[in-house]
């Protein structure tokens, strides 16, 4: 990969933090935008280091975003980390659907206007056009760090069992459909029935809230990329914090899409995973565009 400086959009989560080392590791210049609503705190730490320049970003401010890559001569820029829907959608009066933004600049808010659709996709897409116009251009989020990306198979010493098969067997399909409706990637699934979609809350929210309904029972939890999943944006991704949360919520297995879904900090993930006695399985998923 030939990039003489990158653009780092950075959203929650350790994403970004593995996306910016390991672009210094390879002496690539990074100039990091992090959303200020969205990005921990300590991503800041990296602002000491010759090659990053950094800045912290409100949600709606494409037009200073789009101002600073102009200025650092960033042609090309990474998306790492989510922005919650409920943090791009809130509602601002009783009829009203608007960004959740402090001010959204001019920008941003002809950009939401515009929009056909005003769901997380639509809107992602929509920040990434208006970049595009600008020359600058957006690559797989996963380029620099393909080796996390899930393959094929049982990834822990434990294989699933006949009723976790069972119930991953029959919620793949209702996942995928749910994801092609763009209404999330997750569902939580007990005894061959769907317990929880996932919608605008997140997978985390998701998942506590299944086990709610269920009062602890055993869980199975599906997640999967859309049918056509843009993998320079919202690339499905699970890590410790999704994990810890699986343990608190009693799941037992987990289903991914294999080269769709990373998994970060992969060998503490899966040693923590073998502890639980979970079992955590990447299936082939059809072909995406």
């Amino acid at each position: 990969m030939n990039i003489s400086k990158l653009g780092l959009i950075a959203g929650n989560g350790r994403f970004p933090f593995l996306v910016l080392e390991e672009a210094l590791k390879r002496d690539i210049p990074v100039v990091v935008a992090a959303i200020r609503e969205e990005a921990s705190p300590e991503i800041e730490d990296f602002a000491s280091r010759p090659q990053v320049s950094f800045h912290w970003l409100g949600l709606g401010q494409l037009g200073k975003l789009i101002r600073l890559f102009k200025k650092e001569d960033v042609r090309k820029v990474v998306m790492a980390g989510q922005v919650k829907h409920v943090q791009i959608f809130s509602r601002k009066g009783s009829d009203s659907l608007m960004p959740r933004v402090i001010l959204p600049d001019l920008k941003m808010a002809r950009l939401f206007l515009s929009l056909p659709h005003k769901n997380t996709q639509s809107l992602i897409g929509g920040v990434i056009q208006e970049l595009e116009k600008e020359g600058i251009q957006f690559i797989d989020s996963t380029e620099l760090v393909q080796p996390l990306l899930a393959e094929a198979g049982v990834l822990t010493q434990r294989q699933p069992d006949s009723s976790e098969t069972r119930d991953m067997d029959y919620g793949r399909p209702v996942a995928r459909e749910i994801a092609r409706l763009d209404l999330g990637q997750t569902i939580v699934v007990k005894d061959q029935a769907v317990v929880a979609v996932e919608t605008m809350e997140g997978t985390d929210e998701t998942i506590r809230r299944a086990s709610r309904l269920v009062n602890g029972g055993r869980l199975t939890v599906i997640k999967v990329s859309r049918p056509h999943q843009d993998m320079r944006f919202d690339v499905p991704v699970v890590g410790m914090d999704t994990l810890q949360v699986l343990q608190e919520c009693n799941v037992s297995a987990l289903s991914l899409d294999a080269g769709f879904t990373l998994i970060l900090d992969r060998e503490s993930f899966i040693q923590e995973a073998d502890r639980q006695k979970m079992t955590v399985v990447a299936e082939s998923s059809p072909p995406h565009d």
